[in-house]
């Protein structure tokens, strides 16, 4: 099955954690193969940090890191930009080329 989210979407977060719920963002990243995909300003992570050297002999910088963690396509919605509310996406197939639309007005989202 194909997805039909794209990076630079801008999407709202339906379901999972109670904190991230209702909260929008673009979309950075698209994992496919797992079906997830990263969300900017949303579901940050920490990780903490060794200071490892590289072979260019550059340092990594130790400590605490803060970093967004994919989340499940099926969790998101992608915003329509006209009518401003979460919708499904449908696909519109003319003469070889296939569009995205919004399933609630019916517009063109690419």
């Amino acid at each position: 099955m194909n997805i039909k989210i794209r990076k630079g979407d801008t999407v709202e977060i339906i379901s999972g954690r109670r904190a991230e719920v209702g909260k929008q963002g673009e979309v950075i990243r698209v994992l496919p193969e797992e079906r997830r995909v990263v969300v900017q300003g949303n579901n940050l992570r920490k990780k903490h940090q060794k200071q490892v050297q590289t072979q260019t002999q550059r340092n990594l910088r130790p400590g605490i890191i803060e970093f967004e963690a994919p989340i499940s396509i099926a969790n998101v919605m992608v915003v329509c930009p006209k009518c401003d509310t979460p919708t499904r996406v449908g696909l519109q197939r003319d003469a070889d080329v296939s569009q995205r639309i919004c399933k609630n007005c019916g517009a063109l989202l690419d």
